[in-house]
């Protein structure tokens, strides 16, 4: 098993050797050692202004590196298949509900208040594109996202039954505040795969956000699910804390495509 390489003291300036030999104590220290708010009051109590600002910047940089690792680790864990971002992005062919729009998904407002999106339109025509930026925009807020498409996310649950550790599997996705289905319809779903799918849908509802990607209107869900009576809950719990987005307009991939030039 890997491990990481031990952190070393840079070389910023000429040392005098006890000074050098004190910070790698230090340094073997910090393995160990947790803050104590108390001892730290104590020391700040003691401390002269230019030791105090010596601490807040090593604070600053502890807190940024702490940061930068968090964002890291959501971005690895929702397993985004490409890296899109929303700068760029061509918003000219989304019909938004009214009264709400752009400024509330850049914001992720939705995703406060454990509210759902149905990106609903042809294909090729942007819907993931817009769900993997979202999604990378909530890694960057320190909000955890899972992303799967619907075949892939079945199939993981599946073999999770399989292997007696559904309940497992099940809890790890409910850590997400936010959680994509990309390709809603796409690939039939049989009915096992439709009930399991469908306790996803059912433990998100009211606690987490939902994004769906599907070129399926909600009238045809009863053929995605297989189960007319799963469908229209499916439906009835999206709707009601819920927005749809329609997109129109061509594919960008046929409309790129070099067999057409």
């Amino acid at each position: 098993m890997s491990t990481r390489p031990e952190p070393q003291i840079p070389e910023t300036r000429r040392r005098r050797a006890d000074t050098i030999a004190t910070s790698q104590r230090i340094m073997a220290m910090s393995k160990q050692l947790t803050l104590t708010r108390s001892v730290l009051a104590n020391t700040l109590a003691e401390a002269t202004p230019a030791q105090l600002d010596f601490i807040e910047r090593w604070f600053q940089a502890e807190l940024e590196s702490r940061d930068r690792a968090k964002r890291a680790r959501l971005m690895k864990t929702a397993g985004f298949p490409s890296d899109k971002e929303l700068d760029g992005y061509d918003w000219t062919n989304l019909d938004m509900p009214a009264d709400w729009g752009r400024s509330q998904l850049e914001g992720l407002e939705f995703v406060g208040k454990a509210e759902d999106l149905v990106l609903y339109g042809p294909v090729g025509t942007g819907k993931s594109h817009l769900a993997i930026a979202l999604g990378r925009a909530a890694c960057r807020a320190g909000i955890p996202v899972r992303f799967f498409t619907a075949s892939s996310l079945v199939m993981r649950l599946r073999r999770a039954k399989a292997d007696n550790r559904l309940d497992r599997e099940l809890a790890a996705i409910a850590k997400a505040r936010l959680i994509i289905i990309d390709e809603l319809g796409y690939i039939p779903i049989d009915e096992e795969g439709s009930r399991l799918l469908f306790q996803v849908i059912s433990d998100s509802y009211e606690t987490r956000s939902v994004v769906y990607t599907t070129n399926i209107e909600f009238s045809g869900w009863a053929r995605v699910f297989g189960d007319p009576n799963m469908a229209a809950a499916v439906v009835d719990r999206t709707v009601h804390h819920g927005r749809l987005i329609r997109f129109k307009g061509e594919s960008y991939r046929s409309r790129n495509a070099l067999m057409t030039k």
